[in-house]
């Protein structure tokens, strides 16, 4: 489980650079609440977006997105509800997207999956 741990974390931060590298402003990372956990809030221009991030080396269970099943769906779009009327942004543009991360050897492959959750 703790190598799980840390893969999970070293994607976060593979995901954390390349989104700042696209020119978004991190604004939180790992925010929980009673519904669950968001990976990183960023702001893409005048959007605020929500981000679930899977890392994978190997593929034997499936695909990263595959992960992000309907429950998980559900936590992460309540969580995203409850984030955007705890700090007044109800009204604002949000999206919530998946970074998949493929980690081969050394490298990384990453896909980012823009409006990958739409309203539940």
């Amino acid at each position: 489980m703790y190598q799980k741990h840390e893969t999970g974390k070293e994607g976060e931060n593979i995901a954390t650079s390349f989104l700042q590298n696209k020119g978004y402003k991190i604004l939180q990372r790992n925010f929980k609440c009673y519904y669950g956990e968001i990976d990183i809030i960023a702001k893409d221009k005048e959007e605020y977006v929500f981000i679930e991030v899977k890392t994978r080396s190997s593929s034997i269970y499936g695909k990263p997105k595959e992960a992000v099943d309907k429950t998980k769906k559900r936590h992460i779009y309540k969580s995203a509800e409850y984030y955007s009327y705890f700090n007044h942004i109800e009204n604002k543009p949000i999206r919530i997207d998946v970074i998949e991360i493929y980690k081969k050897k050394e490298k990384y492959i990453i896909n980012h999956i823009k409006q990958a959750i739409t309203e539940m």
